[in-house]
């Protein structure tokens, strides 16, 4: 055991059931009416369970769960994300050198023999203790450590994951290596002297080619997003160099099938785009993860679209092709930029989703200037075309 088991009379837990969808703030006022209850632990387990319910549904299934601070539960992964790195790896045993709330390390325990979760937090380590129990995870081992020193006391392992605390010292998310704990960078030789498969978790912020340049040995970047919103870049690194890095995008649309798009580094600089000279049939949106791979030429080459601009990352076409990552649009009209074309378009339109992709005015000022509501079937798109002329895209959803 790491230490003692953290208490919960049957009182607490009592009021933590009945009270799971309520507001904390006014749970917190009415502590006096409760002296049975231990309030801060109450408030602290419901927080967590309304922070998990939909992030992380098969924890919150589990009643039994003790809740971290707020801060370990907004950086922890997210179920569809964690099964999907799970899906990355099989083997004996995998160290995860940064534990924290442990999902990483309950997802991986699926593929491998045995997990050692390394954590320096001895308060997430008993925690993770408890909870891995609770799970019903029994091949799962809590070590209380930092990252560096287990390296050094460890031997060889199959794989070894890191989702590197992403803060600095004033509380802002880091992005850097160098604001980050541990320094992957730093680590990178004693890494690859213990494993041959090395995962590492990034912020979705990260810049891809920093990320390829200071990082080395990296054969596979997979950039994750959910609903459209990129949420994890993942490096995996080997002890064998890679001539061209893998670059991978998956995103997760709600209720839908997941979109790829897979490519190396030479494909995107090799590939060639064609701009269109007029906005065609249907509209192209690739979606976030394809987005932050940069693969901008290779998307219109791979699918056979035509781009609107360098910098506008929208593609037209007269056909539809339903395997595209991300939105296709209907187009319905064009409105150029100009004061009597804008009459015409808030005449015609009085409620539409607005996107704005290189442009020099934004969604807001848009919105405040069309005198348009927000909402409703009908997407606007305001960007610039090959030529440099500014335009709006009326469309409706095609897919």
């Amino acid at each position: 055991m790491i230490a003692k088991r953290i208490p919960m009379d049957k009182a607490t837990l009592h009021f933590i059931l009945e009270h799971a969808n309520s507001d904390v703030h006014s749970l917190m006022l009415q502590a006096a009416k409760f002296p049975e209850v231990d309030m801060p632990l109450a408030v602290r387990q419901i927080t967590g369970m309304q922070k998990v319910k939909n992030k992380i549904p098969t924890f919150y299934a589990c009643k039994n769960l003790l809740y971290p601070v707020k801060l370990s539960l907004e950086q922890s992964s997210s179920e569809i994300t964690a099964k999907h790195k799970s899906a990355l790896c099989e083997g004996n045993v995998l160290a995860d050198l940064t534990g924290g709330f442990g999902v990483d390390a309950y997802f991986f325990s699926f593929r491998f023999d045995n997990i050692i979760y390394v954590e320096k937090d001895p308060e997430l380590c008993r925690l993770a203790e408890h909870n891995f129990k609770a799970l019903n995870r029994k091949n799962i081992t809590v070590i209380n450590d930092t990252a560096e020193n287990f390296l050094k006391k460890t031997d060889s392992v199959s794989w070894i994951f890191l989702d590197p605390a992403r803060r600095t010292e004033s509380g802002k998310k880091a992005v850097l290596f160098s604001d980050c704990e541990p320094n992957t960078v730093n680590l990178a030789d004693e890494l690859l002297s213990k494993t041959g498969h090395v995962m590492v978790k990034l912020s979705p912020m990260i810049d891809i080619s920093v990320l390829c340049r200071e990082l080395r040995n990296i054969t596979e970047i997979q950039i994750v997003a959910v609903e459209n919103e990129c949420k994890e870049v993942i490096a995996i690194l080997t002890d064998k160099a890679s001539d061209a890095i893998s670059i991978k995008t998956i995103h997760f649309p709600n209720s839908k099938p997941a979109e790829t798009l897979d490519f190396d580094l030479n494909d995107e600089h090799n590939a060639v785009v064609r701009y269109a000279d007029e906005v065609k049939t249907y509209l192209y949106e690739p979606n976030a993860a394809v987005l932050k791979s940069g693969a901008f030429k290779l998307t219109g080459e791979r699918f056979g679209i035509d781009k609107l601009h360098i910098n506008s990352h929208l593609y037209t076409s007269d056909r539809m092709d339903s395997d595209f990552p991300g939105r296709i649009f209907l187009v319905e009209k064009v409105y150029d930029f100009s004061k009597n074309s804008l009459k015409e378009l808030q005449a015609e339109v009085k409620k539409s989703n607005i996107t704005v992709r290189n442009f020099p005015v934004s969604v807001n000022e848009l919105r405040k200037k069309l005198k348009i509501s927000e909402g409703g079937y009908i997407y606007l798109f305001a960007t610039t075309l090959k030529d440099g002329k500014k335009v709006l895209i009326c469309c409706r959803k095609a897919k």
